[in-house]
């Protein structure tokens, strides 16, 4: 028996050590690298290439942006020169969601044979570098109308059948004349064009619409162009040009080799640590405590930061991939290069957040966002209800009355603008008074909206997010889970470690359970 009680005392003083050992690197695993320093007085360098990091990010998407700026610029320049060019009586300023419109039969011959004679000799009259795409590139004019329509003058009766058939003419430039048929319904002119100094395909599309037959024809622009990829593009002074091409290619590189060295170097010893202390907590609470961990205790050995780091710089990687095949002119995705180091950037920036919630004078706005964004959530769920109720009951009955009711997208943009108060009496005033009806029920419509939306849902969310902010202050918001009371409650065991200012307010009720604890046992 006395061998019996040896060994069993062994086995509890080894148990012991294990548990000792398990909490000080569960202690050290949750440091921040300021406690980090303090604790093992070794350089954070990972906090400075994250500095590092965001400068050459931040900087790389300025020039990008620059240049960005420069091709958008380059693309609604040339949708203003193509209406003054093809659209007769163009008058500088869109109507509506048309450029011009048309009242007159005359008038609409003259315009489409305006867009004919303009096509023909655009090499001599545009101040672009401009030509046609092909040899034998034409002009499309497409009609749609009703496959028969008759009237009878007797009764002024009109038969129609209603459905349409498009006949399509192909002008090649020998061409002198066109004949013009009367229209029902549609008119459109494509055209292809070329821009042979930056390798630019510039398509358009005028649109004569005539659906409503109401005296009016709506004239629409539609263009589109595609920088295309350079091929065999030769530049004098190439060789100045190639060390330009040249430092900015290995400027970039170094980026890159940054962006995958901050990517996968650290975070393996960071993922391993994360494996072997969550698998070490579990092993030692199935042996000691015969008791499985539950999953939110094991969900925070996972840090949120690192994964927000993790997808920025997949996204920087990506990103400055595409920039530099872009400058090198083997690619034109310029939209998809701009949101993924715009986003990455984005992200970049957030996770600065994470080194200011060190200190813990800062760390308050950090778990006040944190606390609130599940209730947040849930608010914006109700709420989002009752706004998309409105957005299709304004859509129906102000849509044929007031511009900014016209389409779903416009009601949803309106009423947010209402939201926040912006441009309220131009709302109110624009509504058209052609019906004594729909003009009572606009005015009930939007005095219930603003009330309940400004003075109700938007006073009760600023209260969630200010209920969040004083429960932290008071420190009563979070319980303190199986990990955290494990790691940092040391029953008659003292340790030169402090709580870390990011645990929070779990960590002041950690020392509030200590001190407890620490008394009952004294």
């Amino acid at each position: 028996s006395c061998v019996l009680v040896c060994v069993n005392m062994m086995a509890q003083s080894d148990l012991d050590l294990k548990e000792m050992a398990l909490k000080e690197d569960l202690k050290f695993y949750f440091m921040n690298p300021c406690e980090k320093y303090r604790a093992r007085r070794q350089i954070p360098w990972k906090l400075a290439l994250q500095i590092l990091k965001i400068l050459m990010v931040t900087t790389q998407l300025v020039f990008f942006g620059l240049s960005n700026q420069l091709v958008v610029s380059f693309k609604e320049e040339n949708t203003v020169a193509f209406k003054h060019l093809f659209l007769k009586g163009y008058s500088g300023t869109d109507e509506d969601d048309y450029s011009c419109s048309i009242y007159t039969q005359q008038d609409a011959y003259d315009s489409i044979f305006y867009v004919i004679n303009q096509y023909r000799n655009l090499k001599n009259i545009s101040l672009g570098t401009l030509g046609y795409e092909h040899e034998e590139s034409g002009l499309k004019i497409c009609k749609q109308q009703y496959k028969r329509g008759t009237m009878l003058p007797s009764n002024d009766t009109l038969n129609i059948d209603v459905s349409t058939e498009t006949g399509t003419v192909l002008l090649y430039l020998k061409c002198l004349a066109v004949e013009y048929l009367n229209s029902t319904g549609f008119i459109f002119l494509e055209c292809n064009l070329a821009s042979p100094v930056s390798d630019v395909a510039l398509y358009f599309q005028i649109t004569f619409n005539n659906r409503a037959h109401s005296g009016k024809i709506k004239v629409y622009f539609d263009s589109d162009t595609d920088i295309q990829e350079c091929k065999d593009w030769h530049i004098f002074n190439s060789e100045l040009a190639l060390n330009d091409c040249s430092s900015e290619y290995y400027r970039k590189m170094r980026c890159v080799e940054l962006e995958h060295y901050h990517v996968f170097h650290p975070r393996w010893p960071v993922t391993k640590d994360l494996n072997a202390c969550q698998q070490r907590f579990v092993n030692f609470f199935l042996e000691k405590h015969k008791r499985r961990v539950c999953y939110a205790d094991r969900l925070e050995f996972l840090n949120g930061w690192y994964v927000l780091v993790i997808i920025s710089d997949v996204m920087t990687i990506i990103g400055s991939i595409l920039k530099m095949e872009i400058k090198a002119k083997n690619l034109t995705s310029y939209d998809v290069c701009s949101i993924l180091l715009g986003t990455s950037t984005l992200f970049v920036w957030v996770g600065v957040i994470r080194y200011l919630g060190y200190f813990q004078t800062y760390n308050v706005l950090i778990l006040t966002m944190q606390a609130s964004l599940p209730k947040v959530l849930r608010f914006c769920c109700c709420a989002g209800m009752i706004y998309l109720g409105y957005t299709f009951c304004g859509w129906i009955v102000l849509g044929p009355y007031h511009e900014k009711f016209e389409d779903l997208n416009t009601v949803a943009e309106c009423l947010f603008s209402l939201v926040n108060g912006d441009d309220m009496f131009a709302t109110f005033a624009q509504i058209q008074e052609k019906s004594s009806l729909v003009w009572m029920f606009s005015r009930l419509y939007l005095y219930s909206f603003i009330s309940l939306f400004i003075y109700m849902i938007l006073s009760l969310f600023i209260a969630l997010i200010t209920d969040s902010y004083d429960t932290i202050k008071v420190k009563h918001l979070f319980s303190v889970t199986l990990l955290f009371s494990f790691a940092f409650i040391l029953v008659n065991h003292s340790t030169p470690y402090h709580l870390p200012f990011h645990l929070g307010v779990q960590a002041s009720l950690v020392c509030c359970l200590e001190m407890c604890t620490t008394s009952r046992s004294s």
